[in-house]
């Protein structure tokens, strides 16, 4: 430990320190809610700058931590996810009676963990940082916890993770034991000698498992839709896009490495995933009436199209895998913040049918929903379009074309029920709809998630010029 090391990773050190600090407020004050919401925003504000502005250093520190890179893009990302989640959480959680400050730590904690995992060097620390994620995950699932399906959603996530745990741990210890070391730089390194090892290879396939559990893949989906549902909205909106990124930026540190292109059984292996996944998400999806389930589904085949990147084992599938979490993170979380406004309490207004007449009775949050269906369903010139071209595109260029055309066929099914949603808020008549307060600093930071769908839509060279920089 040196002041140069905590200089250089300088948005984790001081993210954690804002989470202490938290901490302690919460212990000694009685009204501690407002200090912790302010104290976090301002905190997660300053981890994203820090981030950002730490991007063009290399290099690894405690031979543990990597700085700069992908590493600082996959940190802010999920710091603006979790400031985002927090703004939006205030209200919600207040007007069901849980507004406590420790939803705000948990959230600080889990974002710490997804960090160490996006800038790992080692499977240890990927491991440290996937159980530190994890476990705040699972109590934010069960958070409404007077609530029957909140306590049944904590539960099946905790025996899901525990099973993606399990699998994760022993194909590190695997991995550990074909190549002596659990540092990445030296298992790729032997990587010719190890491909002739079972034991490595086994490894491998048990990490890929309990990797896919954590980004929802199929076969690996099981509670996925359950966990969702009962788990309070703003946080489902949270578990989508921030725990699925760090799942994924711990794929592109050890899978999408130029080591593995010449694997094909490797590259069969992620392109089934990706094709089961696509199909299964985007056909029971059109079955869902509940719009959190069909997120929930629709979550599932957006896997399935980042793991068509991975697949295609190329520099355009990573990059385009970046891409894509960056976009897809604004347009589901913009997605999830939206129901969590309009949501009523025991779970009201969750159907598509509440939505009805929403264009006339809620015509600006009607126009942001009809944003973020527009991006996620792929439709131009929203983020969600560039997204699915550059993997689909990384996919033919890995010679994988027949999943390049699965992937199209199915974005083509997901129009129908992200776009029913539109229809039925613009042409269909509804009852009035509340007029339940909403705070100017939901509607800011929706807005401007929405913007930035638009921004990376129109010039997805913006995030593409940073990317390409990186490698």
């Amino acid at each position: 430990m040196n002041l140069a090391g905590l200089f250089v990773t300088a948005p984790i050190t001081f993210l954690a320190i804002v989470s202490l600090l938290v901490l302690l407020y919460e212990a000694v004050s009685k009204n501690s809610e407002g200090g912790s919401f302010w104290l976090s925003v301002l905190g997660l504000a300053v981890c994203a700058i820090l981030s950002l502005s730490s991007i063009d250093l290399t290099g690894t520190v405690y031979a543990m931590v990597n700085v700069g890179g992908v590493g600082s893009v996959f940190s802010a990302l999920f710091a603006v996810a979790a400031l985002i989640t927090i703004v939006l959480s205030r209200d919600y959680l207040r007007n069901r009676g849980a507004g406590f400050g420790e939803f705000y730590l948990l959230v600080l904690f889990a974002t710490i963990g997804m960090m160490l995992m996006a800038t790992a060097a080692d499977l240890i620390m990927i491991f440290l940082g996937l159980e530190l994620m994890s476990i705040c995950l699972y109590v934010l699932a069960g958070f409404m916890r007077f609530r029957q399906l909140s306590n049944e959603s904590s539960l099946k996530y905790f025996l899901l993770g525990a099973f993606a745990t399990g699998f994760l741990l022993f194909g590190i210890a695997l991995l550990y034991g074909a190549s002596g070391t659990t540092n990445l730089a030296e298992i790729l390194g032997k990587y010719q000698a190890l491909t002739t090892s079972s034991l490595f290879w086994i490894g491998a396939g048990l990490f890929l498992v309990g990797l896919s559990f954590k980004i929802g893949a199929v076969p690996f989906h099981m509670w996925i839709p359950d966990v969702y549902q009962g788990t309070p909205t703003t946080a489902t909106g949270f578990m989508a896009t921030g725990a699925k990124a760090a799942a994924f930026s711990a794929f592109v540190i050890f899978f999408a490495r130029p080591e593995f292109a010449t694997s094909e059984k490797l590259k069969l292996v992620l392109a089934l995933l990706s094709a089961a996944s696509m199909i299964l998400g985007n056909i029971i999806a059109i079955s869902q009436n509940n719009i959190k389930r069909m997120l929930a589904y629709s979550s599932i085949a957006h896997a399935g199209y980042m793991l068509a990147g991975l697949a295609a084992c190329n520099m355009l599938g990573k990059e385009g895998v970046i891409f894509y979490l960056i976009s897809y993170t604004f347009m589901n979380l913009g997605a999830f913040g939206v129901l969590s406004l309009i949501e009523e309490n025991e779970e009201k207004n969750l159907t598509y049918d509440d939505y009805a007449g929403f264009g006339v009775s809620r015509p600006w949050l009607a126009a942001l929903m009809a944003i973020f269906m527009f991006g996620l369903s792929g439709i131009p010139p929203f983020a969600g379009f560039f997204a699915k071209y550059y993997v689909f595109l990384a996919a033919i260029q890995g010679n994988l074309t027949w999943l390049a055309i699965v992937g199209v066929l199915m974005s083509l099914v997901s129009v129908y029920y992200y776009l029913r949603l539109v229809m039925v808020m613009y042409f269909r008549d509804g009852q009035k709809s509340s007029d339940k307060h909403i705070s100017v600093p939901a509607l800011v930071v929706l807005g401007l998630a929405a913007m930035l769908v638009i921004e990376i839509g129109v010039n997805p060279s913006s995030v593409l010029s940073i990317l390409n920089n990186l490698y």
